[in-house]
């Protein structure tokens, strides 16, 4: 006598009801964390243009003690020359974020040493004015000045002091970071 042999078929893989439920905790799971990886990214934005500007205005002193003579720290437009006082950037803002250079004075005209290009995201709120360091220690002209930068657009996701960053400069031309808004006016 034969035995039917019952043969057992191992299914592998999921069942349509099981992926759609994969499907749905995912969309569920990016969907909360969306707001989050953009506030991330805005706040490591802040970071990195403070840093930037507190590089520059170190590097500004510096030049200033090592070549003996006036450095001068400038708003730029895109073509790297200095703007006037209160003029907009191309973005159409008037603050520091439009981008910056180190310039020298050389033969009558004004040469960029470093530049740093401008990032509309971040607002980077201080005198409008050119700061310049004067040897031979270094002072920055214009005695005590604060630049206040943060967000440019202001979000729930983005309030408090944890968005923001203050650099502070004293008259010997020295500058610091703090956390949290300076009161900086433009």
């Amino acid at each position: 006598m034969k035995h039917a042999a019952h043969t057992w078929r191992v299914r592998r893989g999921f069942t349509l009801f099981e992926t759609l439920v994969v499907i749905a905790l995912f969309a569920i799971v990016a969907t909360m964390s969306v707001p989050s990886f953009v506030a991330w990214r805005m706040r490591d934005q802040v970071d990195a243009r403070a840093r930037a500007l507190l590089s520059t205005l170190s590097y500004a002193r510096g030049e200033a003690l090592r070549r003996g003579v006036r450095v001068t720290v400038c708003r730029v437009d895109s073509a790297r020359h200095c703007l006037a006082i209160g003029q907009a950037c191309k973005t159409g803002v008037v603050d520091w974020s439009c981008g910056w250079a180190v310039m020298i004075e050389r033969a009558g005209g004004f040469y960029p040493l470093r530049v740093q290009p401008d990032l509309a995201d971040v607002s980077i709120a201080g005198a409008l004015t050119n700061l310049t360091f004067t040897p031979p220690a270094g002072q920055a002209n214009g005695s005590f000045r604060s630049f206040d930068v943060g967000p440019r657009a202001a979000s729930k996701a983005t309030q408090g002091k944890d968005w923001r960053r203050c650099i502070r400069i004293a008259a010997g031309g020295r500058a610091r970071i703090v956390d949290g808004a300076c009161g900086a006016t433009t």
